[in-house]
């Protein structure tokens, strides 16, 4: 959700936690760091509906925790495609990061006889939502993948399109996503939704079987299918990426279990 969206949404999800339900945040921009996050439900008043920042989970979180619980070297690097967040979360999960906005202001030199240097440590790259995308990032990124052994190529998500802004739609985490692959010939580890990394972390970290768990979101292709995917009931919400007329085109095949107007529907769905 963006910022807009995430704050109209919080009085009907507080009256959801007042009903002792567990109410965990997906945020699929990796730009913001989930304590921005918390804050800016905190400006707006709507901390009640969070009880801490670990009920928070961005696309960023979900890279470092993915090379935590698959026990990535400490001593190797990983270089980011993205934005700042992405690199708290690393720095916060014990691991180096090079890269983000930083190399947003760098340029190459296309000369003869001139060699792109990049360092042989990185072990892995995360690939996510960049605004400052360059063809800096793109061969380092690049080289690094194809050229030390083993590195891990990550992406924070695929999403075509985004909602950055209130009037139109800007190209996804997944067109940065697809350059890198384009140059490699390689597939990525996604795991943001509708990855069951995700999913599966968040099964360990609150002991709750799927069965249980509804997902609530605004997206066919990322929100439902992450919900479909792992099992859970499924609910989506129009007022948002998707609209009734693009849910019910005959060439859409990811179905949710319910669908509402708004998300405040979801407290009288309770109530009935």
């Amino acid at each position: 959700m963006g910022d807009d969206r995430s704050t109209t949404a919080c009085q009907p999800l507080s009256l959801i936690n007042v009903r002792s339900l567990r109410l965990v945040d997906l945020f699929p921009l990796p730009l913001r760091l989930r304590w921005e996050i918390h804050s800016l439900m905190a400006f707006h008043k709507t901390l009640e509906m969070l009880r801490s920042m670990d009920e928070i989970f961005t696309s960023s979180y979900a890279a470092a925790m993915y090379l935590k619980v698959n026990e990535f070297p400490t001593e190797k690097k990983v270089y980011v495609i993205g934005g700042e967040g992405i690199l708290e979360e690393l720095k916060l999960a014990g691991f180096t990061g090079l890269g983000g906005p930083e190399d947003g202001k760098k340029t190459v030199q296309l000369k003869t006889n001139t060699l792109f240097e990049h360092d042989k440590s990185v072990g892995a790259v995360v690939v996510g939502l960049d605004p400052h995308l360059n063809y800096y990032k793109l061969q380092y990124g690049t080289l690094c993948i194809r050229e030390n052994q083993g590195c891990i190529f990550i992406a924070t998500n695929r999403d075509a399109t985004g909602n950055l802004t209130d009037l139109q739609e800007w190209p996804g985490a997944g067109c940065m996503v697809a350059a890198i692959c384009g140059s490699t010939q390689r597939e990525p580890v996604v795991v943001g939704k509708p990855s069951t990394f995700l999913m599966d972390f968040l099964q360990k970290q609150y002991n709750i079987p799927t069965a249980k768990m509804c997902m609530v979101g605004d997206r066919l292709d990322t929100d439902i299918l992450f919900g479909q995917n792992a099992g859970c009931k499924t609910l989506l919400v129009l007022s948002g990426v998707t609209n009734q007329s693009t849910l019910q085109d005959p060439s859409n095949h990811i179905k949710p279990d319910i669908y509402t107007n708004q998300i405040s529907d979801i407290f009288n769905l309770l109530n009935s």
